[in-house]
């Protein structure tokens, strides 16, 4: 059995039998809730890892798989960029992203014939994914303290393309004489003849009600169709 389990060939297969085991368990929570990568993204991802630690390993001895495994913790990271996506101020994937970040380490150490740390770190990754989900949820239907969060304000208008230059002194001026300072403005093309006005706030802190009251006056101006406002949080 000894002589068995040390041929390199059942070793490697042991190895990426694991991973795909362990990459499977986690890719199945990410499936189920049909997340960016799912089942087939983190078994793949841990199946790599594990090659790539299995190859150094073989080539190289130990310090190979070191070096090797420190390139995978570096090298993930633009698998991870990849499905982390930005949406009217909010950030979606960095979860999906970090999930495949366990995925690669639950594979370079099955590369490494840690198949204990590896268990564990796959029991560990999928608790996260679960267990805390309810406590995220309760966390986040509670009301938003304005206080202890920094948040950027934006102020939207829609404006003819020809009276764009005028309706940007518009809503600048109508901005800084209510107190409300602007940190950058820009503009970008709306449909076919209209413009979209974006001026993000200094202040980190607002009195809806006011702003409501300031976006409404814009709204009437001859020069801008449309007023609104948004608010975006920064963690």
């Amino acid at each position: 059995m000894n002589e068995l389990w040390n041929d390199p060939r059942v070793q490697i297969l042991a190895s990426l039998l694991m991973a795909f085991v362990l990459g499977g368990i986690v890719g199945y929570e990410r499936q189920y809730r049909q997340r960016t990568a799912g089942l087939r993204t983190n078994v793949l991802v841990a199946i790599g890892a594990a090659l790539f630690v299995n190859m150094a390993d073989r080539l190289d001895g130990h310090g190979g798989s070191v070096r090797v495994i420190a390139y995978v913790v570096s090298g993930i990271g633009f698998l991870g960029a990849g499905v982390i996506m930005r949406e009217e101020g909010n950030v979606r994937g960095i979860n999906t992203a970090a999930t495949l970040w366990g995925s690669a380490a639950i594979g370079a150490a099955c590369g490494a014939g840690l198949f204990f740390e590896a268990s564990l770190g796959a029991l560990f990754v999928l608790a996260a994914n679960t267990l805390l989900r309810p406590l995220v949820n309760a966390m986040n239907r509670q009301p938003l303290d304005i206080k202890a969060v920094e948040a950027t304000y934006t102020v939207y208008a829609i404006a003819e393309r020809e009276q764009r230059q005028t309706a940007l002194e518009q809503v600048e001026q109508t901005l800084e004489s209510a107190g409300y300072p602007i940190r950058e403005l820009q503009q970008h093309a709306f449909g076919q003849g209209e413009v979209e006005i974006e001026a993000t706030l200094m202040t980190t802190s607002v009195d809806g009600d006011a702003l409501d009251a300031v976006v409404e006056g814009l709204a009437k101006l001859p020069q801008i169709h449309q007023a609104f406002w948004s608010p975006s949080t920064t963690e």
